[in-house]
């Protein structure tokens, strides 16, 4: 009997998925750096711009995207998945594909900063109107709809402070309410939550970060049915060209060769760093979708298999923050999340820089801050340095 993809191990998914060796029978996967494609006749190029599928342009599609969209759509539970050029791309092209002037969007008020910004700063432009919840809330969710909501948009674990929405519960109201609801998944990862099984219609991802792993490139991708796929994103993505380039997707093949591996090994050393933060006397408090004291922990254990590789913690005032950071010796000070490398930062000034001190206070997003994204150096050693640190504060 034929083995079916969709029966295998996520494991194997990661590795075998949507693999289509070229005549040559290369092991790794092949990159087609190309821009466009020839047609042995007239007619046949006909036939394959009239059917709107195969290669035509590398900005419509290309073999080795391919590869990557159909790899990440058998692990996530897709029919379908599309690639873009960054995460950034997949948001923003998620929500304009389902939006025009006059509609309305739901979304949780803990978002990252460039989410904030295009809800905030690029939606009104176009007469969109927008309304921002406290994720955790149902009522407030329930409340926001209105007749012209078309969109709802959950960041879960949240950017920075891993504040858990219950998607199931979201998605359930919208889907009530005639709106399709868009999920950002890049915390937890395809391992650890699966949106779509929570009754999400499409889910994003920024692949910059642990798909790619070793921080080398931008990548972001959608994933839904093929019906949402096809009537709300096929054109405009062809039309606007926020695509991937092959090389781009080609590097993140290779990185989910060992994303299973990578972040199951980056999720057991943030648990037991999340332990170390909360139990240091410099730390206020510490956040971790784990932990039984974090807010929405219950949220957290029924619909994540896992907390991830970030967590959060207060220090008190920016000038504790800083001397943290300034302390560590092996990790590193960068805004980058889902590297094997561990990295640190201070969002107030950097990934949350462009939200108002007040929108920054409604969502927890304090000076003392820190957020740490846990990589793949011995726990021993990452222990010893952030232990260090925090004793600088």
């Amino acid at each position: 009997m034929s083995e079916d993809p969709n029966d295998w191990e996520d494991a194997t998914k990661l590795i075998r998925g949507g693999l289509n060796r070229s005549n040559f029978r290369e092991t790794s996967e092949p990159i087609y750096l190309t821009q466009s494609f020839t047609y042995e006749s007239a007619a046949a190029c006909d036939a394959l711009f009239d059917a709107g599928t195969g290669f035509v342009y590398s900005r419509y599609a290309n073999p080795t995207t391919k590869m990557f969209e159909d790899r990440l759509a058998l692990l996530e539970g897709a029919e379908a998945c599309r690639s873009t050029a960054s995460g950034m791309a997949a948001i923003h092209v998620a929500l304009s594909g389902l939006l025009k002037t006059g509609d309305h969007i739901v979304a949780g008020k803990a978002l990252f900063g460039s989410c904030r910004w295009i809800l905030g700063n690029w939606a009104p432009r176009y007469g969109l109107e927008v309304t921002l919840v406290d994720g955790p809330d149902l009522a407030q969710w329930e409340n926001a709809f209105r007749p012209n909501t078309k969109a709802v948009l959950i960041e879960s674990p949240a950017n920075p402070l891993t504040e858990v929405t219950d998607i199931a519960a979201v998605c359930a109201l919208a889907r009530k309410a005639g709106a399709i609801s868009v999920v950002d998944n890049v915390f937890a990862t395809p391992l650890f939550q699966k949106p779509l099984q929570l009754g999400a219609d499409v889910v994003v991802y920024s692949a910059t970060k642990h798909i790619d792993g070793s921080g080398r490139v931008l990548a972001g991708a959608i994933l839904s049915s093929q019906t949402i796929i096809d009537e709300q994103y096929r054109d405009l993505l062809r039309h606007t060209g926020p695509s991937l380039s092959p090389f781009s997707a080609w590097v993140c093949l290779k990185g989910m060769e060992t994303l299973d591996l990578r972040v199951r090994r980056e999720n057991a050393s943030a648990g037991a760093l999340a332990d170390l933060a909360a139990a240091h006397s410099k730390v206020k408090c510490a956040f971790y979708p784990m932990r039984a004291d974090h807010p929405q922990h219950a949220v957290a254990v029924k619909q994540m298999s896992g907390g991830g590789s970030v967590l959060a913690f207060d220090v008190g005032s920016r000038e504790a923050a800083w001397r943290v950071l300034d302390a560590l010796q092996i990790i590193d000070i960068s805004n980058n999340i889902g590297d094997s490398k561990s990295l640190a930062v201070h969002p107030a000034t950097t990934t949350h820089r462009s939200m108002t001190p007040e929108q920054r206070a409604e969502v927890g997003v304090t000076e003392g801050c820190i957020r740490l994204s846990v990589g793949l150096e011995g726990l021993d050693d990452l222990s010893r340095d952030l232990s260090r640190a925090l004793d600088k504060a």
